[in-house]
């Protein structure tokens, strides 16, 4: 028999301990060891078999079992503790609160952050891969700095997918339902009682309602908007069904309702409980580009602006953050889906169907006609724009120049913010024990005792590192019997699971999402040898391996299942498994225990790739492919560089090459040196490894450092300009988006006519100043309205500059017929072959960057 509706009924805690109910209500406890220590005491066997959630630990709990805690006046006492703690945190100033107080011109009161998923604790399974735990990395750091963030999502009844094996190895999706009744979620409601409603449009005289649930992060709420509800058909009560789900028409309307209902839940959000509205708008990826469609819908509406200035106003105030090194990671839409959607009778008040499709379009050398691109959209509709390593702005510029035709690839306006990792939740509590033991604080970034590391004794470290190698051994034992059972083996089968892995093994961690370019399999490039690698009787290793495929892809799935076939052998599966369904949960294993984090993606195809920073925080050493993050940081001592077979078109040859450098580093550098022991067994050069870098690495990938980042070179700048634009008539608005009107209407009649230099001799030196005249023709344009630049740097033989630098020339006088004179003097700062041009950009206040409307007239 089967019920005809569920719910949870939550506990009704007593009076002495009811501050339970609050503590286990805010995700704080996710990555605050102390509150999950006073949850744990309750009862640690059930603690255990609850998976480490506090609310279903509280709903398990029965009237007598809490009335005997409220009984207990040392536990009593241990919650007010513990809450007044909590409150300290969500109300004492911090590293944000100083900042605002002294930055010039303002810091904003509010920041959106849009995601399509957030990966805050297995609780709350929101999340697939890296996108969406950066993005909850980013909220939890945002709260410990006291950043004014809001974050805004969608809830997916059954998030990603739980994974497992069936007996041959092949990936099987599961999708259990959520109860959002039993989550640390609760419900936004009118004051009447009901719940609070966001709904949008669909075609047919469709309606898409959504309820919107509220997640704690520490200060930081988190707006998760919920299509199942009553009032929707079914179509509409599937469209948050599951993350990354369904076709092309259910993802647009996914992405409408992240981008569009989630500012309507800002401003939900704001009359219920007068928060202020966000003077800046984050959008993490191009899945919620939609939300500028919804915010220049409401100034062209509310406030009377034309298009084209509410576009202003709202990219001023806009940042775009890409994730995706590769064209096939966006979503794409067809114009008619999009027309569909948007136009018609769909068509949005402000937003005319045609300048909305000219926002994705992709009328640029190498773009597609007919389709609709929502990172396109993203950078049209964001002033400022970064990709998450320095290697991945590089990748990203050159990706998206076609935006900017003109402009060297270096000058395209996207810039780069590293990725970071919040440390509370992935730095394993040994590691802080052992920080406070001899460092004397957990707090190692505010007591800025990185350079203090090689205080703590190294026989300390090495068997820190021994006992995470040990805990790592135990859960994947756990975990590769309850696969193997759910594989179809009987326990009578399972008594190698005993042996799994070795605690004095050399341990290596791969562990990530499995499309074809983080290629999972290269290390089975030459099994055989691997396979010597992993039985070598004085020096083996062992691999510790997991990943999801996503549901629609089988060449990601056919990976899988070689990598399990090859691990499934008798004769290596002591040192070799696949444990599957990685999830958040798992990786607090695998990262403190791993020796070294492997990853091997086709470069340059990795944007970031944090996973390695977690396992550095927690003593590991990575052995990567030099992209992402390892790109920029690698110094020779902290891990290793696989070598690249960069220009090899030959994808096989290519990996084969590769490989065969992974398979050299690990026998003759990596595995050496690991068991290299002087007479008390510790391995010197290793442990001098970790500590150098935990003292380098460790100030650098922390999200901290991140989140402060995009506070300074992009918020605050953001915040800014958007006041800058709308005042409370929107007149600087309106001003921009006449100049560009104007600009982009005359550039044609834009030239540089004549240049003229000098002031050096034949053999010209350093320190030398050079004087250049320029003669330029402007049309309809004043001088005013341009930057007329004298731009130097490094001549080759194809007379290309290279190492540019940029100056600007002094208007001098005008002539008839739109004609002026400009000039100025540099003096010649190096040597070497020297070349320099003139040309014309467009020049306001508004502007972000001279490149920022992609105009630009070379002599």
């Amino acid at each position: 028999m089967k019920a005809i509706r569920r719910f949870s009924v939550r506990t009704v805690l007593p009076e002495p301990i009811a501050a339970l109910g609050d503590l286990a209500s805010n995700l704080r406890w996710s990555w605050h060891a102390p509150t999950r220590d006073l949850f744990e005491q309750i009862d640690p066997q059930r603690w255990a078999k609850v998976r480490n959630d506090p609310v279903r630990l509280l709903s398990a709990l029965s009237p007598q079992e809490l009335a005997d805690l409220a009984a207990n006046p040392e536990f009593v006492s241990r919650v007010a503790t513990a809450k007044d703690d909590l409150d300290t945190y969500l109300t004492a100033p911090r590293w944000y609160q100083a900042w605002a107080e002294q930055v010039e011109g303002g810091a904003p009161r509010a920041i959106a952050y849009f995601s399509p998923e957030f990966g805050i604790t297995e609780v709350l399974p929101q999340y697939s891969g890296g996108l969406g735990i950066l993005a909850g990395d980013h909220l939890k750091t945002a709260s410990d700095l006291g950043v004014p963030i809001v974050g805004v999502g969608l809830f997916y009844k059954t998030g990603y997918f739980k994974q497992s094996l069936n007996r041959d190895g092949w990936q099987q999706e599961t999708y259990p339902v959520l109860d959002p009744d039993g989550l640390p979620i609760f419900l936004l409601r009118e004051a009447d009682g009901t719940p609070s409603v966001v709904t949008l449009d669909l075609p047919g005289g469709r309606e898409l309602h959504a309820h919107v649930w509220r997640a704690q992060i520490g200060r930081v709420p988190l707006l998760l908007l919920d299509s199942d509800v009553p009032e929707n058909d079914e179509a509409a009560r599937n469209v948050t069904n599951r993350l990354y789900g369904g076709g092309g028409e259910q993802r647009l309307q996914q992405e409408m309702l992240l981008g569009m209902g989630g500012v309507r839940a800002l401003r939900l959000w704001s009359r219920l409980t007068g928060a202020p509205a966000p003077d800046v708008y984050h959008t993490n990826e191009g899945h919620a580009g939609f939300l500028g469609v919804e915010r220049i819908h409401e100034l062209t509406t509310g406030q009377g602006l034309p298009f084209a200035a509410a576009l202003e106003a709202v990219r001023a105030a806009t940042v775009f953050t890409t994730h995706t090194p590769v064209p096939a990671g966006i979503d794409r839409f067809t114009t008619e889906l999009v027309e569909l959607h948007f136009g018609g009778e769909q068509a949005v008040d402000g937003v005319p169907v045609d300048r909305l499709l000219e926002l994705g379009a992709e009328d640029y050398p190498g773009g597609e006609a007919g389709i609709f691109n929502m990172a396109v959209m993203g950078l049209r509709l964001a002033q400022r724009a970064n990709g998450v390593s320095q290697l991945h702005g590089v990748v990203s510029r050159g990706m998206f120049d076609g935006l900017w035709p003109g402009f060297d690839d270096n000058e395209v306006p996207i810039t780069s913010i590293t990725n970071g990792v919040h440390a509370g939740t992935w730095v394993d509590p040994r590691v802080y024990e052992l920080a406070d033991k001899y460092l004397g604080t957990t707090d190692v970034e505010r007591e800025n005792a990185w350079e203090r590391i090689n205080e703590v004794p190294r026989d300390a470290i090495w068997s820190t590192k021994r006992d995470l190698r040990e805990q790592l051994v135990v859960e994947a034992r756990r975990r590769m019997r309850s696969s193997w059972k759910k594989r179809g083996a009987s326990p009578a089968e399972l008594g190698w699971v005993d042996d799994v892995l070795d605690p004095d093994v050399l341990t290596i961690g791969f562990a990530r999402r499995v499309p074809t370019y983080k290629r999972l399999t290269l290390m089975l490039r030459d099994p055989q040898r691997l396979k010597r690698l992993l039985l070598d009787p004085k020096r083996p290793i062992q691999l510790v391996i997991a990943g999801k495929s996503h549901p629609a892809d089988e060449t990601g799935k056919q990976l899988i299942q070689q990598m399990v076939r090859f691990a499934d052998d008798p004769e290596i599966r002591h040192r070799i498994v696949f444990l599957p369904n990685y999830d958040i949960a798992m990786a607090q294993y695998l990262y403190p225990g791993c020796d070294v984090w492997l990853n091997n993606p086709l470069r340059p195809f990795e944007a970031c790739g944090t996973s390695g920073m977690k396992a550095a925080l927690n003593g590991g050493l990575n052995l990567s492919i030099l992209d992402g993050w390892w790109d920029e940081w690698f110094d020779g001592e902290n891990g290793w560089a696989i070598p690249t077979a960069d220009g090899v078109e030959d994808p096989n040859r290519r990996d084969d090459l590769e490989a065969a450098a992974l398979y050299d580093l690990i026998e003759n550098s990596v595995a050496p040196r690991f068991y290299d022991r002087d007479a008390e067994g510790i391995p010197q050069n290793w442990v001098s490894m970790i500590t150098h870098t935990l003292s380098t690495l460790g100030p650098k990938v922390l999200a901290s450092r991140m989140v402060r980042d995009y506070t300074t070179t992009l918020y605050g700048p953001a915040a800014r300009a958007g006041w800058a634009l709308n005042g409370s008539t929107f007149d600087g608005a309106r001003e921009l988006a006449a100049y560009k009107a104007r600009v982009r209407a005359a550039w044609d009649g834009v030239v540089v006519d004549h240049v003229e230099s000098s002031g050096v001799s034949d053999s010209p030196q350093v320190g030398e100043t050079l004087h250049v005249r320029a003669y330029v023709s402007l049309g309809e344009l004043s001088p005013d309205d341009v930057d007329v630049q004298v731009v130097h740097g490094l001549a080759h033989d194809s007379d290309d500059l290279s190492d540019v630098e940029s100056e600007s020339l002094d208007f001098v006088e005008s002539y008839e017929g739109g004609r002026h004179q400009f000039a100025g003097d540099f003096a010649l700062a190096r040597t070497g072959s020297f070349g320099y041009t003139v040309r014309i950009l467009p020049r306001h206040a508004g502007l972000a960057s001279p490149s920022e409307l992609g105009l630009v007239a070379n002599a």
